[in-house]
């Protein structure tokens, strides 16, 4: 089976991503030996795309985008201006991932995490149908530009609307492709491999950290099994570690981060790196 290329979010460090930060972070990723650094956009102009391609080729990284959903943007269950306006947005990160060479965007990219409710079938029907008519306009731009949208399902303490493999299957058009997050599998889906597996040939993404939002590896999840279902399913794309600090009051509270999960945050991404290497 192939290796997969290893990258690692820059959340595990910061929040939001800076010029600055990215220009202090890049050699030391790729000094520890990851191929891909992971750029999220939480706000249009934290980071120059520009220079942040620069950075990356000056230490030979490539690059994943990562969407932001915070209250206020939203796909669903929304004001036409609040539509257009998350659309906006992800039109900017389709043309970000174009700049810095990242083949996707990935993300919740239906509505804000943290925002649930109670859906019926006949309401869960008509919310994917909305869905598909709002993402459309963003699927054309980023077929236009090259650039795969991975939506990703979230457990359900993040959002109401898709939790599963099968149901984003279901929400998404046949065009969209699905983000993989190991954290979120492993609370909602049954069988994580199985999952993977019902997925081929549409995933364009994969993030990865330990049950605890931790150290990959350093858990009792199946990673052997996980990845053989990956390959099963043609996904051929990186494995990006993604966890936070608890230093970043936003993003701790966010993503319910209260304690360390590692030594340091320096040791999450060098051990999960040497785990995954092994895989």
């Amino acid at each position: 089976m192939p290796l997969f290329s290893i990258g690692v979010n820059t959340w595990v460090w910061v929040s939001p991503l800076t010029d600055h930060d990215l220009a202090r972070l890049a050699p030391r990723i790729a000094g520890w030996g990851f191929d891909v650094i992971e750029l999220p956009v939480e706000q249009p102009g934290d980071w120059n795309p520009d220079k942040a391609a620069t950075v990356l080729a000056e230490h030979g990284l490539a690059a994943s985008v990562v969407l932001v959903m915070p209250p206020g943007r939203e796909l669903v269950a929304a004001s036409p201006q609040t539509v257009r306006d998350t659309q906006d947005y992800l039109r900017h990160c389709v043309d970000a991932a174009a700049t810095v060479g990242s083949p996707v965007i990935g993300g919740p990219a239906y509505t804000s995490v943290g925002r649930t409710w109670r859906l019926s079938p006949d309401e869960r029907r008509a919310a994917y149908a909305e869905l598909r008519e709002n993402l459309r306009p963003v699927l054309d731009h980023a077929a236009e530009r090259g650039i795969k949208l991975a939506v990703e399902p979230l457990n359900r303490y993040e959002t109401s609307l898709i939790n599963t493999v099968e149901q984003a299957l279901e929400a998404l058009p046949e065009d969209c492709h699905l983000a993989l997050d190991t954290y979120h599998m492993n609370i909602e889906e049954k069988d994580p491999a199985q999952a993977a597996r019902a997925a081929a040939g549409r995933i364009a993404h994969v993030q990865v950290c330990g049950t605890d939002r931790g150290t990959p590896g350093a858990d009792r999840f199946d990673w052997p099994g996980f990845t053989r279902a990956l390959h099963d399913a043609g996904y051929d794309g990186p494995l990006v570690i993604e966890s936070f600090t608890a230093h970043n009051q936003t993003i701790a509270t966010a993503a319910s981060i209260w304690r360390p999960l590692a030594q340091s945050q320096d040791a999450l991404a060098v051990d999960g790196l040497a785990y995954l290497r092994t895989l």
